[in-house]
């Protein structure tokens, strides 16, 4: 019998077509393999698989879960560890920068600000419990923008190898509380208001019937002429509480409002009854969405402001150059009425006239303040408690040459 040729490698024999045999039988038995090549190949199945670990999971984007609650207070909260690194930036300070919170995060907070030394003073302090909190006002550096005066508060964390970091921006801080000062002016001018109605109306009722009365018995014309004075200035008396009641009487008609079809409804009003010499410009945000409201009531209010404003710009009307700019904008991450809002309505309501007089600038929302001879002092007023109602807010910046009234409703 022919013996079969052995690969190279010493492995085992090499696959070759079985011989037949010299008889013609058939084809020769297999030969058994080599015992290296059987050992070879126990040791292959015996080797256990290797198996590979499954990759760990990326870390999920966004904030530590302990700092979380921060991302929703309207001041600018920074923690950082002892060395002076953040390790959290929130939302505030991440929009007060304009920069990412990636690129706050991992870098050095003192350099944030125009003075850096009095920042790490504070940090090794707070480490060391040399204060309880440190305050202290500072300048904020913004990129593409004017530093931002802030008031600073640093305080040593629970764990003690980090600083929470609060920013308030000093314009911001003033604003919140002319808000509040409203906020308080209104409610103590609608319980006085209330009060001083019903006590109005009261006797407002006997004195026009008596008057009635003493009209039927008296013959003489000029008597008679003195009770119709005596009822006339009742009536005209009862139709002003009434519309000091008015905005605690009517119940609201909540609808979808479109705030641009409130402009246009003023905006028609105000050109009826003026429509030589004043241009009312539209400066509309189309992207601003629906809301629920009282359609009525936002016409008022804004109506209220713009005849107020058409009726200061009387002397530039006579020459030809009144101006009423009609503006709308969303503002977000906003702060007003002592809440927080994702987003917000801005309507501004922009004149060129002479100004508010300085006397009166802090008292324009008081009722039976007015700045006209002869004005009732409701029209802001009652603007302010409409738009009050809507969870908003009116505020007025004017100088000589540019008012501008703002209403703000958040946006749902």
């Amino acid at each position: 019998m022919a013996r079969l040729p052995v690969s190279p490698a010493g492995g085992g024999p090499l696959a070759t077509a079985p011989a037949a045999d010299a008889s013609g039988a058939g084809p020769a038995p297999a030969p058994k393999p080599a015992r290296s090549s059987l050992l070879k190949k126990l040791k292959r199945i015996r080797q256990p698989a290797v198996v590979e670990a499954p990759a760990p999971k990326p870390a999920p984007a966004g904030p530590l879960p302990q700092f979380q609650p921060f991302d929703m207070l309207a001041t600018l909260i920074a923690v950082v560890r002892s060395d002076g690194v953040v390790c959290f930036a929130n939302a505030a300070l991440e929009d007060a920068l304009g920069i990412s919170r990636k690129a706050i995060e991992g870098s050095q907070f003192a350099d944030l600000l125009t003075v850096p030394e009095i920042m790490r003073h504070a940090i090794a302090g707070a480490q060391t419990n040399a204060f309880a909190a440190l305050r202290f006002e500072t300048m904020l550096r913004r990129p593409a923008h004017e530093p931002l005066p802030v008031h600073a508060i640093v305080a040593q964390a629970e764990r003690g190898n980090e600083v929470v970091i609060e920013l308030l921006p000093l314009e911001q801080q003033t604003r919140q509380d002319r808000e509040e000062r409203l906020i308080d002016q209104a409610q103590a001018n609608k319980e006085l208001i209330r009060n001083l109605a019903h006590e109005i109306k009261n006797p407002l009722g006997g004195i026009r019937g008596a008057a009635q009365l003493l009209q039927m018995e008296v013959e003489s014309r000029d008597l008679i002429e003195y009770t119709q004075v005596i009822i006339h200035e009742a009536d005209r008396l009862q139709t002003l509480v009434d519309r000091l009641l008015a905005p605690h009487r009517k119940p609201h008609v909540i609808s979808d409002v479109n705030i641009h079809e409130v402009c246009e409804r003023v905006r028609s009003l105000v050109l009826a009854e003026f429509p030589r010499g004043l241009q009312v410009v539209r400066d509309y945000d189309t992207s601003i969405p629906e809301f629920r409201g009282d359609r009525e009531q936002l016409i008022q209010a804004v109506l209220n402001i713009a005849h107020n404003a058409a009726q200061a710009l009387a002397p530039q009307i006579a020459e030809g150059e009144g101006r009423l700019t009609l503006r709308t904008r969303i503002a977000r991450q906003v702060t007003f009425g002592r809440q927080r809002y994702r987003l917000a309505l801005e309507l501004h309501v922009i004149d060129n006239g002479p100004g508010v007089p300085e006397e009166i600038r802090d008292r324009i929302f008081y009722p039976l303040v007015s700045g006209r001879e002869g004005g009732s002092g409701l029209g802001l007023t009652l603007a302010q408690t409409f738009v009050q109602q809507h969870h908003g807010l009116i505020e007025c910046d004017s100088v000589p040459g540019r008012t501008d009234f703002t209403l703000m409703i958040p946006l749902p």
